[in-house]
C-alpha cells in the first residue's frame, strides 16, 4: 500500500502534537508602509489562526489598512461576504484578502528585472517601422519601378576557363 508524501508529513505532525506557527503582520493604518513595519509582525496562534488576513477600505480620509491573523473559516467568511463591496480605488470600497504563507499580507516583492531578457515590441510598431522606411526609399525606389525593364547584356566570358597548367598561373 503506498501512502501520499503529504497525508506521511500531516501524520507525523499530528502524531507529535506539533503544529505550524504562521506569521502576519498585524496593524489598523492609513499609511501601507508603516503597516508593514518589522514591529507590527505577530506570532498567530498556533492550532487556531492559520491565515494572514488583509483588508483595504476606501474612506474619505484616506485609504485604510487592517492586517491580521485570523482562521482560515473567518477569514474566508468575512471575505466572501464584502466580495460585492471591493471595489479597488472607489469609495466606499472594502477588499478583504486571505492568504497562508508567512508574511504574505505584507508587502509585495519587488519585481526583478531581467536585463538580458528584451521585450516584444508593441503591436503594429514593426509594421509601422516598415512602413516609414519604405516612405524614405520611396523617391529612389519610383523612378526604378516607372523605367522600362534592364536588358542584360553578356559580358563576353568564355564558358569554360582555360586551364591553368603547371607554372602558368595568370594570377600571381
Amino acid at each position: 500500500m503506498r501512502v501520499p508524501l503529504g497525508a506521511l508529513a500531516l501524520l507525523c505532525l499530528l502524531s507529535t502534537g506539533r503544529s505550524l506557527q504562521i506569521q502576519c503582520y498585524q496593524c489598523e493604518e492609513f499609511h501601507l508602509s508603516e503597516c508593514s513595519a518589522p514591529k507590527n509582525i505577530a506570532n498567530c496562534t498556533v492550532n487556531v489562526q492559520d491565515v494572514c488576513q488583509k483588508e483595504v477600505m476606501i474612506r474619505s480620509n484616506g485609504t485604510f489598512y487592517r492586517k491580521s491573523c485570523a482562521s482560515s473559516a473567518a477569514c474566508l467568511i468575512a471575505a466572501a461576504g464584502y466580495q460585492r463591496f471591493c471595489r479597488p480605488g472607489r469609495m466606499g470600497s472594502v477588499c478583504i484578502s486571505c492568504c497562508n504563507t508567512a508574511f504574505c499580507n505584507g508587502p509585495r516583492p519587488a519585481r526583478r528585472r531581467n536585463s538580458a531578457r528584451r521585450s516584444a515590441p508593441p503591436p503594429g510598431a514593426v509594421a509601422v517601422l516598415l512602413l516609414q522606411l519604405l516612405l524614405q526609399l520611396l523617391p529612389v525606389l519610383l523612378p526604378l519601378l516607372q523605367s522600362p525593364p534592364m536588358q542584360l547584356l553578356p559580358l563576353g566570358l568564355p564558358a569554360h576557363p582555360p586551364a591553368v597548367r603547371g607554372g602558368d598561373s595568370a594570377c600571381l
